[in-house]
C-alpha cells in the first residue's frame, strides 16, 4: 500500500521539507527557516537523480547522514524501512520535499517513464545494501 506523506506518518523516518510558520497571516516579509543541519565540520553535497527504475531488489542506508529527496518531476515511490525487515518496508508516494533520518533504508523507482528527484546529504556518504531477495516495484496503486 502506497501511503500519502503527512508529518505525522512519515515521523518515524524523518522530516517534511517545509516552514513551519508559512501559514501565517503576515505575508509582508520572506521567511527563512534551517530545516536540518550538521555539525560545521561536515561537508554537504547537492545531487540530482533521474529516476528510471521501475523495480528494485535492494534498499541502502547511510548510516551517518540526512539525506534530502526534493521530487522535481515525475511520479516516484519512495520505499523505507527502519529496520532490516521485510515486513516493515512502507511505500510512500514522493509528492512533497522530506528528510530521511540516518540509517533509515531506502530505495525508489518511477511511476513513468522517469522522475527526477533534488538530493542533499553529506558530502562523504557511507553506503550500506540490504539486498531483499524479492522484487519492489511501481505497481503500487496510490491512494
Amino acid at each position: 500500500m502506497v501511503k500519502k506523506i503527512t508529518t505525522k506518518n512519515f515521523s518515524s523516518f524523518g522530516r517534511l521539507i517545509h516552514h513551519p510558520l508559512r501559514h501565517t497571516k503576515s505575508r509582508k516579509r520572506n521567511l527563512f527557516y534551517v530545516v536540518c543541519k550538521e555539525p560545521k565540520n561536515v561537508g554537504w553535497r547537492i545531487a540530482y537523480l533521474i529516476v528510471r527504475d521501475k523495480t528494485i531488489n535492494k534498499l541502502e542506508q547511510h548510516p551517518q547522514t540526512f539525506e534530502s529527496f526534493e521530487p522535481v518531476s515525475g511520479r516516484t515511490l519512495l520505499y523505507l524501512a527502519k529496520e532490516r525487515e521485510p515486513e516493515q518496508i512502507h511505500c510512500f508516494s514522493l509528492d512533497r520535499p522530506v528528510i530521511l533520518n540516518k540509517g533509515i533504508w531506502h530505495g525508489v523507482v518511477t511511476l513513468d517513464r522517469d522522475s527526477e528527484i533534488k538530493i542533499t546529504e553529506n558530502a562523504n556518504v557511507g553506503c550500506i545494501y540490504w539486498k531483499l531477495g524479492f522484487d519492489l516495484n511501481s505497481g503500487h496503486k496510490v491512494e
